[in-house]
């Protein structure tokens, strides 16, 4: 089963628009997992313009499923994530300033310092996953940083997929079958939508989950959040 985490950084951004506290962000990842939401997924960002340090810790003693933390790994961060100890930490390379994370970690050359920070997760039982993208070397370099997992970043596939959807899937497929050679689980996020989506479950070998926040909480306006969940999940399940 390829599970579905949802991010819901947008319901955040939506709240911070008018103050308040409309959307509620606790109770609308409450319902996301009654919904069928297999995680929720939370990127805190330095100036807060979206999820919250306080939304965080909230989230914490709600959260049922999985709970992902993304992030840079800055001092205040690596605090943040061992105070709440989620199921998951994913590793992203964000300057504080980034839009949005649109590209991976080249590892090479910093593995020291991804090590380091993946074994001060390690030590509290935090599961690690390094964002990168599709490159055999980088992979094999992830994984001598002891993370337990990658993270496929998914914006060249999703922005080929109309064009070629066999040649924009191509390198993940083999960057999926790298990291399972050495021992590293695959996840994968960005730019996935309902359109891309089961193309890319269905043929994408060791896909354990899928994180999925911008075009979700999109669609969600139009179809509600439950039929949309199902949507996903439907999308998801690969075909016999």
């Amino acid at each position: 089963m390829i599970n579905l985490s949802v991010n819901i950084n947008k319901v955040a951004t939506l709240r911070n628009a008018r103050g308040g506290n409309v959307p509620d962000v606790v109770q609308f990842a409450i319902d996301c997992e009654r919904f069928g939401a297999n995680g929720i997924t939370v990127h805190p960002r330095p100036d807060e313009r979206h999820i919250r340090r306080d939304d965080v810790i909230k989230l914490r003693s709600v959260v049922t499923t999985e709970f992902n933390i993304e992030g840079y790994p800055s001092d205040d961060f690596i605090k943040l994530v061992l105070m709440v100890k989620p199921a998951q930490v994913t590793l992203v390379p964000d300057a504080p300033a980034q839009l949005t994370s649109n590209h991976g970690w080249q590892v090479i050359g910093c593995e020291e310092f991804i090590t380091s920070v993946v074994d001060t997760f390690h030590e509290e039982g935090i599961r690690t996953s390094i964002f990168v993208e599709p490159d055999a070397d980088i992979i094999k370099a992830a994984a001598t940083t002891g993370t337990d997992r990658i993270e496929l970043y998914t914006e060249p596939y999703a922005a080929n997929f109309d064009i070629d959807a066999e040649k924009a899937i191509a390198p993940y497929i083999e960057a999926s079958k790298v990291a399972h050679s050495c021992g590293l689980g695959v996840n994968a996020g960005h730019d996935l939508n309902l359109k891309n989506l089961h193309f890319f479950a269905n043929n994408l070998p060791y896909l354990a989950e899928v994180s999925i926040g911008h075009a979700l909480i999109s669609d969600a306006l139009y179809m509600g959040i439950d039929n949309t969940i199902k949507a996903y999940k439907k999308a998801v399940v690969k075909d016999k």
